[in-house]
């Protein structure tokens, strides 16, 4: 399957990305997709012939539970809507808790790293069966970018990728620029990763850039491809051709003119490897897996549940201000704290614009300050609701807007239109009666 040279497509972007040269296919985020009601810049791409590919963040399959069955559902929904060849997903877990634990349900709200042990493999190899026997498209999935290492690890990136091609026949989304990330935090060689790779099995190639601080990369996606992730696009293309090479970028857009410069560098990097995107050459065939191995069974409940409490753990330090589980950095274990509280402020400012609009300059101190002790249990709407909720409760920031919060929580919360049931109209009453009303 040949791509060639593609962008993420996002609705901030998308009007320049129809006009762009060159472009041979987009990717979406998945969950940002509804298949009932497709963008028309998405629908106008399909009919130039653009391959547009779902991109998944929410499956968590390599979580200690079963992928969920409604996520897989909508996923392959996605899929055939938008005719896609191929659907992608990430080698990380976003929840943790829950009954393996018997403990609270807990939303990371961004990707983790899997710890590269037998018990995380086998189970991550399970959820990947049960996924692509869910799908109607083969599925890939993307080695993620890391601030931190779990302790104990029993082999290397490329080996556990390398077994997990091995035993799934799963294809690989290599993103170059968290290979770079991985190298600064974690003090692993991009070089070294790539040796152990089954280049044969890789379906296509991210490229993104970021920044550093303090010693740290972020992968920001919101800043411009730097030399030394081209570098690393550059040893993997002189490995194998790419069947497709993608620009990453989801933050602070620049102008079109920007985009296509770094569009251009990365073709550039390609044929200077003597290995443009996409037109042939070792590394296009499909992956070549073994026999799938069972998936259950008493040890591999061990395994899961093994699994979940680790997670769990590791979540819970990072997002409820539990202790720091042994044998992980606490000071990257607080990066990377700061780093997820700082994120949900973001993306519940998008999905909840009014908030910062009502509190003002308070928003952001005020809903880090939430986040240090309330956990995200649901999505990022739920989350904008108990943020509301919380402060009407304690309290808002000085020079915010007691009423018109009062009046957004209460339309977004209760019953629309008003039910007749009287166990809503109590439920309702009851929230007045709490907030003042």
């Amino acid at each position: 399957m040949r791509l060639g040279t593609g962008i993420g497509w996002r609705p901030e972007i998308a009007e320049a990305v129809e006009r762009m040269p060159g472009i041979d296919w987009v990717e979406a985020v998945a969950e940002n997709v509804c298949p009932g009601h497709l963008p028309e810049s998405l629908l106008r791409l399909r009919e130039r012939g653009v391959t547009v590919v779902p991109h998944g963040v929410s499956l968590g399959l390599g979580g200690a539970d079963r992928p969920d069955e409604s996520r897989l559902t909508a996923l392959a929904e996605r899929a055939e809507a938008l005719g896609s060849p191929l659907v992608t997903e990430h080698i990380a877990f976003v929840r943790a808790g829950g009954p393996l634990t018997a403990s609270p349900l807990l939303e990371a709200g961004h990707l983790l790293p899997v710890p590269r042990t037998r018990d995380a493999l086998d189970v991550l190899c399970e959820n990947i069966r049960v996924a692509q026997a869910a799908l109607p498209v083969p599925l890939a999935v993307e080695n993620i970018a890391a601030l931190i290492s779990w302790p104990g690890e029993e082999m290397t990136e490329g080996q556990f990728l390398y077994d997990l091609v091995d035993r799934t026949g799963v294809r690989l989304l290599i993103d170059v620029a968290n290979l770079h990330t991985n190298h600064v935090n974690r003090g692993e060689d991009p070089a070294k990763a790539l040796d152990e790779l089954p280049v044969e099995a890789i379906a296509y190639v991210h490229v993104a850039g970021g920044f550093e601080r303090d010693g740290v990369w972020h992968d920001s996606h919101a800043h411009p491809v730097p030399r030394p992730v081209l570098d690393i696009l550059a040893d993997l293309a002189s490995r194998v051709t790419p069947p497709g090479v993608l620009l990453e970028r989801d933050e602070d857009f620049p102008e079109p003119a920007e985009l296509e410069r770094e569009l251009t560098a990365i073709r550039e990097t390609l044929e200077r490897a003597g290995s443009p995107a996409g037109t042939g050459g070792p590394g296009t065939t499909a992956p070549v897996g073994g026999p799938a191995v069972p998936g259950s069974g008493p040890a591999a409940d061990a395994a899961r549940q093994r699994l979940a409490l680790g997670q769990t753990a590791l979540l819970s330090a990072l997002v409820a201000g539990t202790p720091v589980p042994e044998g992980f950095d606490r000071v990257r274990l607080g990066v990377q704290a700061r780093a997820l509280a700082g994120k949900r402020a973001d993306v519940v400012a998008k999905v909840a614009p009014e908030l910062p609009e009502i509190l003002a300059a308070g928003y952001r101190p005020a809903f880090l300050a939430y986040a240090q002790r309330h956990p995200m249990t649901g999505g990022y709407r739920r989350d904008a609701l108990d943020f509301a909720e919380r402060l009407l409760l304690t309290g808002l920031p000085e020079g915010a807007d007691t009423r018109r919060l009062r009046d957004w929580w209460l339309e977004r919360s209760g019953p629309a239109p008003l039910s007749r049931r009287p166990v809503a109209r109590l439920a309702r009453a009851t929230r007045r009666a709490l907030l003042g009303q």
